[in-house]
């Protein structure tokens, strides 16, 4: 096996493993804060182990990574609970949108045509999550935008080092998350066996091993196939919790997350080569 189809392989099967997240959380009828505060414990001690990986300055941009790595795992969970697992994966991964709005202005990065053309783009076809939603029911798919945000000011804090510290950044933004959590969900920490088994994969696999297999995969495969292999992710996060728990996807949010996938997707290749856009690390 050549070394590109080795690390493939390795990112599309951390994308697959990052797409496992939606079933999860559906299955378990737990509160959304007790699923994300014990999947993101599972996560922190798991990463803590496999990685060991030392924080490199304790700045504001590192800081923020933390922080917004935390809030966006937290969102996303509850997003999850809140509206269909399409329309939670589809609008995080609007985050890439507000990457490419604000680099500009916080990185200064250049500002390109295409850069205007796949944010229009994206935005029409998020838009179509939002038919008919303006109300109470449409909370779930604005908690869904709101992780977006969060795992954009993630990116553009890592690209601001300038100097690595992703793995440190998701490791501690676990244990960020964790105990930011403890103290709204201390008091019913009892779980029944299914969900404990749920749980143990979702911090486990769905997040610390993937997050492993996809650095790994890194070493081999460019920025840009890296993106686009992990695009799997919000493909197939809908389709398993189709598939296992009879949940569909309204018309309007598969045509609104095929618009967006697809902007995402002419970006990522005529970005030649350059900063990567990469898949959330839900």
């Amino acid at each position: 096996m050549t070394p590109a189809r080795r690390g493939a392989l390795l990112v599309l099967a951390a994308a697959l493993l990052w797409s496992t997240g939606g079933i999860g959380v559906k299955a378990l009828s737990d509160p959304a804060l007790k699923v994300a505060f014990f999947r993101s414990g599972v996560a922190a001690v798991a990463l803590l182990l496999l990685l060991r990986p030392r924080v490199p300055r304790w700045t504001p941009a590192f800081v923020a990574a933390l922080v917004s790595y935390a809030a966006c795992l937290t969102t996303f969970v509850v997003a999850t609970k809140w509206t269909t697992a399409a329309n939670a994966i589809f609008l995080q991964y609007s985050g890439v949108v507000w990457v490419l709005i604000f680099s500009p202005i916080v990185l200064r990065e250049p500002f390109r045509r295409r850069d205007a053309a796949a944010i229009a783009v994206a935005l029409s076809g998020m838009a179509l999550f939002f038919v008919g939603k303006f109300r109470a029911g449409g909370a779930g798919d604005l908690m869904a935008m709101l992780s977006g945000v969060f795992f954009a000011v993630l990116v553009l804090a890592l690209r601001s080092e300038r100097e690595g510290g992703a793995e440190a950044a998701v490791t501690y933004g676990n244990v960020v998350a964790c105990a930011a959590l403890l103290p709204f969900v201390w008091k019913d920490l009892a779980l029944s066996p299914k969900s404990g088994a749920i749980l143990l994969f979702l911090g486990l696999f769905q997040i610390a091993g993937a997050y492993v297999l996809f650095v790994r995969g890194l070493r081999y495969v460019t920025a840009t196939s890296a993106s686009l292999f992990g695009m799997l992710e919000p493909i197939a996060n809908p389709v398993w919790v189709f598939l296992f728990l009879g949940e569909r996807p309204g018309a309007y949010a598969v045509a609104g997350g095929a618009i967006v996938l697809a902007a995402i997707a002419w970006r990522t290749i005529t970005s030649g080569g350059g900063q990567p856009v990469v898949a959330p690390p839900d």
